[in-house]
C-alpha cells in the first residue's frame, strides 16, 4: 500500500482506541453518565466502553473499535496518516473541532412529497395498521408517500418541529422489500407519535410500523408519546448498552416524561436489548419492558396477524351466511 508498509498497518491495527485516548487524549477523555462509559469534551456525542472499547459517534451514526477507526472517522485523519501516526507512537494530529467535523455532514433533506397518499395507506392497511392510526400520522405531518418510487416516509422532527430524520419503506408487498433512510438524517430526531393530551408515558419501537402497530392493537389510542429508535444494538456480553441517540434527545426534550417502555421486538436481540435498557434507565425512570408476547414477533408482526384472524372470520361468517340463506330458499 502506497505510503505504509503491511506490517505497519497491521501493528496500527493492533492498538484500541480507548488504549490511545488513555495515551494521547487524557485531556480530552472523560467519564460519562453510564457505567464504563466514556465521552470527550471536543465531541459531545462520542461515546466509548472502557473495557471493550467499542465506541459510537450517535450524531454521525458510524462506530468501530480500533485506534485506526478512530483517528479515521472522528480526527479526520487520512488511512495512511492514521497508520503512520500509531506505529510512530507520536500522535501530534491536530483533530478537527467538533463543530467542523457536524458541518461536513450531508445536508439532509426529505424525498418529493406525493399529492396522494394512497398507496401508503393500502401498504399500511394490509400491515394491519388501521385508518385512524395512519390519518393521525398523516395529518401530523409525520408520514407520507413519496415521489416517485411511492415509498412510505416516517418523518422525525426536532422539538422546533423540524425534519431531521426520515426512514423510508418501500410500498410493494412482493419480492425484497425497500429499506433505508434519507442522506443526511440524523438519528436523534426519531419518528414519533405524540399522544392527543400531554402524557408522562413513553413507549419505544424499533421501528416506526411498529409503534403505528401497537397504537392499532391499542385501539386507536392515542394516550403516550411512541417513539421509533429506527433501529436498535444489542450490547455484546458482559459490557454495557450505548443509549438510544434518539431516545436520549426525546428525554432532553421532554423532561415531563417519567415512565418509559420498551417494546422491542421478541427475538434474541431484542430480548437482550430490552433488559439491558431497562437496567439503564431504571435509576431514572419507570420503566416497563412490553415485548409480544409471541417470540420471534414484533409488534409489526402482532397487527398483522390480527389482520388476518379477522379475515379468516369473516370469510368464514360469510359462507356461513351463504349456507344459511341457500338452505332457506330450498
Amino acid at each position: 500500500m502506497a505510503g505504509v508498509t503491511k506490517e505497519q498497518v497491521a501493528a496500527a491495527r493492533r492498538m484500541t482506541a480507548i488504549e490511545f485516548l488513555r495515551r494521547y487524549r487524557v485531556d480530552d477523555l472523560v467519564k460519562s453518565s453510564a457505567r464504563g462509559e466514556f465521552e470527550l469534551k471536543s465531541h459531545d456525542s462520542f461515546k466509548i466502553n472502557g473495557e471493550s472499547s467499542l465506541w459510537h459517534w450517535k450524531s454521525r451514526g458510524i462506530g468501530g473499535k480500533s485506534a485506526l477507526d478512530y483517528l479515521m472517522h472522528v480526527e479526520g485523519c487520512s488511512f495512511v496518516e492514521a497508520v503512520r501516526l500509531l506505529c510512530e507512537e507520536q500522535p501530534c494530529f491536530i483533530p478537527q473541532r467538533h463543530e467542523e467535523v457536524e458541518r461536513q455532514r450531508p445536508p439532509f433533506a426529505l424525498p418529493e412529497k406525493s399529492p396522494t397518499s394512497t398507496r401508503v395507506e393500502a401498504y399500511l392497511r394490509c400491515r394491519g395498521i388501521s385508518q385512524p392510526v395512519i390519518q393521525k400520522c398523516l395529518d401530523d405531518g409525520i408520514l407520507y408517500e413519496s415521489l416517485p418510487y411511492h415509498n412510505c416516509v416516517f418523518v422525525g422532527r426536532d422539538a422546533g418541529g423540524t425534519p431531521r430524520y426520515a426512514a423510508l419503506r418501500g410500498t410493494y408487498t412482493y419480492g425484497k422489500q425497500f429499506k433505508g433512510e434519507s442522506t443526511g438524517s440524523d438519528k436523534r430526531f426519531g419518528f414519533c407519535i405524540k399522544p392527543t393530551a400531554e402524557s408522562g408515558t413513553v413507549a419505544v419501537f424499533e421501528a416506526a410500523i411498529d409503534a403505528m402497530a401497537e397504537m392499532t392493537l391499542a385501539g386507536d389510542a392515542a394516550d403516550k408519546y411512541r417513539l421509533s429508535l429506527g433501529g436498535i444494538y444489542a450490547p455484546e456480553e458482559g459490557h454495557d448498552i450505548h443509549p438510544p441517540a434518539a431516545l436520549e434527545e426525546f428525554l432532553r426534550s421532554h423532561p415531563q416524561v417519567n415512565r418509559i417502555e420498551f417494546c422491542l421486538d421478541n427475538d434474541p436481540p431484542g430480548r437482550t436489548a430490552a433488559a439491558a435498557l431497562a437496567q439503564l434507565y431504571g435509576e431514572r425512570y419507570q420503566v416497563a419492558v412490553r415485548l409480544p408476547p409471541i417470540e420471534g414477533f414484533d409488534y409489526g408482526d402482532l397487527a398483522q396477524a390480527a389482520l388476518e384472524y379477522r379475515t379468516r372470520n369473516k370469510a368464514k361468517k360469510c359462507a356461513r351466511q351463504q349456507r344459511q340463506r341457500g338452505g332457506t330458499t330450498r
